[in-house]
C-alpha cells in the first residue's frame, strides 16, 4: 500500500539571519541549529524549516506562500510581534470563519496570524 507525500519541512530567505532568529525565538518560541553562518534550521514551530540567507524574501504581494500562524488571542500576538520588532503590513481583519493580520519580520518575510475571534 502507498502513502501519499505529505509536507514535512520548509525553508525561505532571510536578508538578516540572526535577526530572524531572534524575532522568532522571543515571540513565537522557535529553537535553532546553526549550519554555518548562512543556514539555521528551527523546530518548536509546529512545521519543522529553516532560514537561509538572502536577498531576495517572501512577501504575498509577489506571489509566494503565506505562512499563516494560529493564534486563540490575537491581539495578544499582535502585541508580542510588535514589541519583538515585527512591522504590523495588514491590521487585524475579519473574513468568513476569522479574523488576521499580516507582519513583516526583521528579516523581511510575510506571515499572518488568524484566529476565530479580535
Amino acid at each position: 500500500m502507498s502513502e501519499k507525500a505529505q509536507l514535512n519541512y520548509v525553508e525561505f530567505a532571510t536578508k538578516d539571519i540572526e535577526a530572524s532568529k531572534t524575532f522568532f525565538g522571543s515571540v513565537f518560541g522557535f529553537s535553532f541549529t546553526d549550519y554555518g553562518s548562512e543556514y539555521s534550521a528551527f523546530t518548536n514551530a509546529g512545521l519543522e524549516g529553516g532560514f537561509f540567507v538572502s536577498p531576495a524574501v517572501a512577501q504575498a504581494s509577489n506571489g509566494a506562500p503565506l505562512l499563516v500562524f494560529y493564534s486563540k488571542n490575537i491581539k495578544q500576538t499582535q502585541g508580542e510581534v510588535e514589541q519583538g520588532g515585527g512591522q504590523i503590513s495588514k491590521p487585524i481583519f475579519s473574513f468568513p470563519g476569522g479574523c488576521r493580520f499580516h507582519f513583516i519580520e526583521p528579516g523581511g518575510n510575510e506571515f499572518a496570524v488568524w484566529s476565530e475571534s479580535a
